[in-house]
Parts: structure tokens; C-alpha cells; sequence
């Protein structure tokens, strides 16, 4: 115990326990204790391998196929015929029909390559203004409003079903009664500016309600020229359809038929605007297919006036794409043909 107790003072200090087996006197008074370490080895008799047990020969492809190596031994053949056991053939992928791509079954061209194009007369100045003429033909407006999309059908009872909410039902039939009237205003405010300049300053100068459409439309007014029509109306002799058409002029050199529209809100992409791309291609089917007029059209321009007076959004319509709305139209016109 003694020895014990000194040997843990003397483990405390460094240096101690070496000093004390360095010195002689240490040699003397204490006995050398030999602090050893030992693991019992624990002699097992070597357990066999069970598989050296099995008759190789017997089982061999059983003992080969346990202790391979391979994952598998499965091939793509044998893979196909278990799919088809289990799930049948494969059925034949067919690509997905793009939009638009179907084609109307009786096709008209936009373009009339048989009327005759008569040389400028000498009022031809003076922009043409044919009165409608109501019979049995349906209007192009009556027909897109008869062939909208069920999305279409949807979005709009919507904002319908939104808007009575906040104004009550006479307050939205109010709404819609004033935006016709600002439309028919502003429509008569630009009639004015082609026909008379001292006209149209008296106009926007009374009526304050056209006054910011005409501000709106003011950069783009400065690129019309050459007015052949206003307000006028058109129908197809083959396709026998009719509508009114709002203006057809040049717009930057290139004749258009020219769709003045009024919107609250921005819309400054041309998908902005709905239908009215195919609207205006009906127009022009319609003006190249009409012996009233002399002329025929392949571009269109549709301009969204705002009242605050914004810069309006001009969408202008080459050939080609009036040619995509024109087969668009045809589609609509065949659709609403079926269901009357």
C-alpha cells in the first residue's frame, strides 16, 4: 500500500518515475515490478465451408449461379418477353396533333387571283363608305361570338359573374353601355380626323370622353395615309359572310385593314387581343372577294386606344400571318356553319 501511495505522488510530477528507475537507490529499496499486458488467445477449431460440402458436379450450375459474380443472367430478349407477359406490347406512340394545323375542309384563298384591279379613278381620294346591306348573311362578329372555345366561354362568364358582384347587375349593364358609347365616339372622333382636320379639332376639343383615346392613338396616327375606306361595309360573295370595317389604309407604305379597338387595360401583345386577329382577316377575305371594291388587301393593323392616354399598342399583321388567322377564320366560319 506504501509503495502504492508513492508511486501515485511520483506519477504526478514529470520526470519522477524516470528519475526513479535512473538512480541506484531506487535499484535497492524497491523491487522491480514487471507491469505486462496479455490477450488470452482462445483456440477455436476451424469451422468448414458448408459449400465444399455440396457435390460440385451435381449442382453445378446451381453453386455457379449462387457465387457468380454477375448480377444477371438476364438478356434483352428475355427482359422483352417478360415485359410483354406482364404489361402486353407496347402501344405505338403517335405524336400529338399541333394546334392549328388542321386545315378547313372547303379552302378559299385570301387573296382573289381572279378579280381584276382597276386603275385609280380620279376621286379616289376620297375614302369609301358602303352602307351595309342587312340580309341572311351572319355577321363576323356574330360568328366568333357563336364559336368561342369553351375556355373562352368560361374566362368571360367569369369576369362577368366578377364584375356584377362589385357594380350590382344594373350597374354592370351601365358598364357595358358606356364603353359601346365611348367606343362609337372614338370611332366617330377618327372618322372625323380623315374627313376633316378643323372637324376633329372641334371634337376632341367638346368631347372629353375621346379626348385621351385620341391622345393615345396620336403616334400612330402620324403613320396612316392614303385612307380607301371608312366605316364601310364588306361581305363575301362565295364564303357569304359580312361585316363593317373601320378603316383601310397604309400604314408605313403598306395597305391595311385597320382595327381600332378600346381597352382599360395594356394589351401589348398581339394575343392580347383575343379574336380580333381573326376578325381582321374575315375583312380582308371579305374586302378581296367584293366587286365593290377595286383593290385588295394582304396585311392587317390592329390599334388598342387607351383612355388614359397611353401610347396605344399597334399589332401589325403581315401576309403570312393574316394568311395563319385566315385559316383559323375559315375553321370558325365552318364550325358556326355546322351548328346552323
Amino acid at each position: 500500500l506504501v509503495r502504492m501511495q508513492f508511486l501515485q505522488i511520483l506519477s504526478r510530477k514529470p520526470g519522477s518515475l524516470e528519475m526513479l528507475f535512473q538512480i541506484p537507490f531506487c535499484q535497492k529499496q524497491f523491487l522491480y515490478t514487471c507491469l505486462s499486458t496479455s490477450a488470452c488467445v482462445y483456440s477455436k477449431k476451424k469451422k468448414g465451408n458448408s459449400y465444399e460440402q455440396v457435390d460440385q458436379e451435381k449442382y453445378k450450375n446451381l453453386v455457379h449461379s449462387v457465387t457468380s459474380y454477375k448480377t444477371s443472367a438476364q438478356t434483352p430478349e428475355t427482359i422483352l418477353e417478360e415485359d410483354n407477359l406482364l404489361y402486353g406490347p407496347p402501344a405505338k406512340h403517335r405524336p400529338p396533333i399541333k394546334a392549328g394545323t388542321k386545315t378547313p375542309k372547303s379552302w378559299v384563298p385570301l387573296i382573289n387571283p381572279s378579280k381584276r384591279i382597276l386603275p385609280a379613278s380620279s376621286n379616289s381620294n376620297v375614302p369609301m363608305k358602303i352602307v351595309l346591306q342587312r340580309t341572311k348573311m351572319p355577321s363576323v362578329t356574330r360568328i366568333l361570338q357563336q364559336t368561342l372555345s369553351p375556355q373562352q366561354v368560361f374566362y368571360l362568364e367569369r369576369w362577368k359573374q366578377k364584375m356584377i358582384e362589385e357594380l350590382g347587375r344594373e350597374g354592370f349593364e351601365e358598364y357595358t353601355k358606356n364603353l359601346f358609347l365611348q367606343g362609337e365616339l372614338f370611332h366617330s372622333a377618327l372618322e372625323s380626323i380623315f374627313l376633316s382636320e378643323e372637324m376633329a379639332a372641334r371634337v376632341q376639343g367638346e368631347n372629353d370622353i375621346v379626348a385621351g383615346y385620341l391622345s393615345s392613338v396620336e403616334h400612330v396616327l402620324e403613320d396612316i395615309s392614303e385612307v380607301k375606306a371608312l366605316e364601310s361595309g364588306v361581305h363575301h360573295e362565295t364564303l357569304r359572310y359580312l361585316g363593317l370595317v373601320d378603316c383601310v389604309a397604309k400604314y408605313r407604305g403598306r395597305l391595311c385593314v385597320i382595327d381600332w379597338k378600346t381597352s382599360e387595360k395594356p394589351k401589348p401583345f398581339l394575343q392580347n387581343t383575343y379574336d380580333n386577329p381573326l376578325q381582321v382577316a374575315a375583312y380582308i377575305g371579305a374586302i378581296n372577294h367584293d366587286v365593290n371594291y377595286d383593290f385588295q388587301v394582304s396585311c392587317g393593323l390592329i390599334v388598342v386606344a387607351y383612355k388614359n392616354g397611353s401610347p396605344a399598342h399597334p399589332h401589325f399583321m403581315d401576309p403570312d400571318l393574316c394568311s395563319q388567322y385566315w385559316n383559323k377564320w375559315l375553321l370558325r366560319l365552318e364550325e358556326y356553319m355546322d351548328k346552323n
